[in-house]
C-alpha cells in the first residue's frame, strides 16, 4: 500500500517538475548570471561619480572609465559569437571620454549581449564561433562572457570601496 501511494504521488509530481526545467539550461543559466552581473556594472556605472573613472589602485591597472569601454567593446565581441549576430563598430576608447558616453555605450552592449541571447539555444554550443579575439565553441563563448563580467565586476566593487562606497551588490 505504501508503495503504491508513493508512486501515485511520484506520478503527480514528476510531470510538474519535468514541465518547470529549462529546455536549454546551460543557455539559461549563462544568461541569468550575464544578467544579473550586467546589473550590478550598470548601477555601479550609475552610481560611480564622473570625478573617479579616472581612478585606478596602481598604475599596472585600468581606470573605471576605461573597465567601462572595455567592457562595452568585449561584450559586442563575445556576444557576437553567442548570438551568431555581426557586432556594431565602436568608436576606439580609452575610458576618459564623458561618463554619459560610456555608460551609454556600456548600457547598449548589454542589450545586445540580450540579443544575443534570444538567438541561441542548447542545441547549437557545440558550434565552433569567433569571439573576436580568439575562436571556441559557443558554450565556451557564453562562459568566457560571464567569466568576463564575473572579473570586471569584482575590480569595479574593489574600486568603489577603496573610494568609500558600497557596490551594488552589497547593497
Amino acid at each position: 500500500m505504501k508503495r503504491a501511494l508513493l508512486f501515485g504521488l511520484a506520478a503527480l509530481l514528476v510531470p510538474g517538475a519535468l514541465a518547470a526545467q529549462s529546455a536549454n539550461p546551460t543557455t539559461d543559466a549563462a544568461r541569468r548570471l550575464g544578467s544579473r552581473l550586467g546589473g550590478y556594472l550598470m548601477a555601479a556605472a550609475d552610481q560611480v561619480p564622473a570625478d573617479k573613472l579616472s581612478y585606478k589602485p596602481t598604475e599596472a591597472q585600468m581606470t573605471l572609465g576605461g573597465i567601462w569601454a572595455h567592457l562595452a567593446g568585449a561584450n559586442y565581441g563575445i556576444c557576437a559569437g553567442i548570438g551568431g549576430m555581426e557586432a556594431p563598430s565602436l568608436p576606439e576608447r580609452d575610458g576618459t571620454e564623458p561618463k554619459d558616453t560610456l555608460v551609454k555605450e556600456l548600457k547598449a552592449s548589454f542589450a545586445f549581449c540580450d540579443q544575443a541571447f534570444e538567438h541561441t539555444d542548447d542545441s547549437s554550443l557545440g558550434e565552433e564561433v569567433s569571439l573576436g579575439f580568439m575562436n571556441g565553441t559557443r558554450a565556451f563563448a557564453m562562459f568566457v562572457y560571464v567569466e568576463d563580467l564575473a572579473d570586471h565586476y569584482s575590480q569595479v566593487a574593489n574600486y568603489m570601496r577603496l573610494n568609500g562606497m558600497l557596490p551594488p551588490s552589497a547593497k
